[in-house]
């Protein structure tokens, strides 16, 4: 059976749900040059969260915060105007 064509398994009730696009970039699509204005947060992230992003921003070599931001800003463009 292919990866597309397994059922999934999956625990516990959740009610009426309606599955979506994942639309969330790759770890490679957050390296970017855009510096539009920013302004200064500051901000509690779970730590495998913030160990993810320095893990591929290692991997990268890009600044993590960068690539955190630049993901905050794709999920705004996606539901900005939606």
């Amino acid at each position: 059976m292919s990866k597309e064509t397994k059922p999934r398994i999956v625990e516990g009730t959740f009610g009426r749900m309606q599955e979506v696009e994942d639309f969330l970039p790759s770890p490679e699509e957050l390296v970017f040059t855009e510096t539009p204005e920013m302004v200064k947060v500051t901000l509690m992230l779970h730590k495998e969260t913030v160990d993810f992003f320095k893990g591929e921003a290692e991997r990268l070599e890009a600044p993590y915060q960068m690539m955190i931001r630049n993901l905050l800003s794709e999920y705004v463009k996606r539901y900005q105007h939606a």
